[in-house]
């Protein structure tokens, strides 16, 4: 039986975990938080995850959520009027070809620990530093890190050639709300575009208290929605989250009349750098420590992408994981060879999500425009969430955008 140790107990540690699990292995999982550290604490993410990455739960049968969390059908654009606040360029919405969902992480990492114990896994709760990792090393065949936070992680070097920014580029807010009036039509993550500003997005999700929808803030460091730091205290947050929708997109403001917290730990502040690091740590006793996931790709969270990563992350290590079989090793040409399977994948979300940090090109613009008339282009944005790449080359080529575009007129 292999001996296997996790570092982490978030959505790629515990779906990796609880894989290897039903294969015969043997793991040790370690982290920091109690499952009720986890469900009595802050709300950590916004974790809105599309069908290609649930995918990947149902196939382990750890989908557990799939009847009780409100389905997201599809995806809204607005585009403020940068010469006209308060009005729209353009608008639409178009329907997902398979719903997501979106299951806040207090409620779902707890189930997952305590399925991973009912397996047959270790759980072990304490601080990971470099002497941990040694005597796990000693210990296991094979270390993973899936933690995304924490100064261990900063011991995977940055690689500067597939990280574009250096900075945060985004003053980052999450609110999660009781009370919020549904989108008509169907349920949606409803994208608005703020030029100079930053984006406001909001979608439907469960959390500890029940069903909800979580507000999500992104501000261009330094401007109007970098007002986060103002904020003392809970009920602080809640109006800030409020005046800035009033100001910026009135039309979702009518949704706000009626909203509460959903709860004392409802809500988050902050900013990081999106960063790529090497996927090998070197130990000072020369054995070797792989990242995944979050602990190694680190995007904004603009497109909404970060557990569709880790879970899909998940897929490809467990399968190179099971390929070894009983015999071979885990050596670093393994472990490049592994995180490059998992990067031919991820480079496409970096890409997209990069690109959205930015002022749009003239013909992502024009792009956005169309699909205001154009069903076709709405459903081909929409389900990119769930696929990014498919976005690759007309959103980043004004030559292949301009033939989607012609084309989608001849249909």
């Amino acid at each position: 039986m292999r001996r296997i140790a996790i570092v982490g107990a978030g959505q790629s540690g515990l779906q990796l975990g609880m894989g290897l699990l039903q294969q015969g292995y043997q793991v040790t999982m370690i982290t920091n938080r109690t499952g009720d550290d986890i469900s009595n604490g802050r709300v950590s993410s916004s974790q809105c995850m599309f069908d290609a990455a649930m995918k990947t739960e149902r196939d382990l049968g750890i989908d557990f959520w799939q009847d009780s969390c409100p389905q997201v059908e599809g995806i809204g654009i607005n585009v403020m009027n940068p010469e006209a606040p308060g009005t729209s360029l353009f608008n639409w919405a178009a329907r997902l070809d398979a719903t997501a969902q979106s299951v806040d992480q207090r409620v779902k990492m707890p189930v997952w620990m305590d399925k991973f114990i009912e397996m047959g896994g270790e759980l072990i709760f304490e601080d990971v530093g470099i002497d941990a990792l040694e005597r796990l090393a000693n210990e296991h065949e094979l270390v993973l890190l899936a933690a995304g936070k924490g100064d261990i992680v900063r011991c995977f070097e940055r690689d500067d050639i597939k990280s574009a920014f250096d900075t945060p580029q985004r003053a980052l807010a999450l609110t999660y709300v009781h009370g919020m009036t549904p989108s008509e039509d169907f349920s949606r993550v409803a994208f608005n575009l703020i030029p100079g500003v930053g984006e406001y997005f909001v979608f439907p999700a469960l959390t500890t208290t029940g069903p909800c929808h979580i507000m999500v803030f992104e501000g261009i460091p330094g401007g109007a929605m970098d007002t986060w730091q103002d904020c003392k205290s809970a009920n602080d947050h809640l109006q800030m989250s409020k005046d800035i929708v009033s100001r910026y997109a009135p039309w979702e403001a009518e949704r706000c009349g009626n909203i509460t917290l959903t709860d004392d730990g409802g809500y988050l502040a902050g900013r990081f750098a999106p960063t790529i690091r090497h996927p090998i740590m070197t130990l000072p006793s020369g054995k070797h420590v792989f990242g995944m996931a979050d602990a190694i790709v680190v995007n904004d969270p603009i497109t909404g992408q970060g557990s569709n990563n880790a879970a899909k992350c998940t897929a490809v290590y467990l399968q190179s994981i099971l390929s070894r079989g009983e015999d071979l090793s885990f050596d670093t040409e393994w472990m490049q060879s592994t995180f490059n399977s998992y990067w031919d994948y991820a480079r496409h979300v970096v890409a997209w999500t990069n690109s959205m940090l930015t002022p749009p090109p003239p013909h992502i613009l024009q792009l956005l425009a169309t699909a205001t008339e154009r069903p076709d282009i709405a459903s081909r944005i929409t389900n990119g969430f769930d696929d990014p790449r498919t976005f690759s080359p007309w959103w980043f080529d004004a030559d292949a955008c301009s033939k989607l575009m012609k084309k989608a007129e001849t249909c």
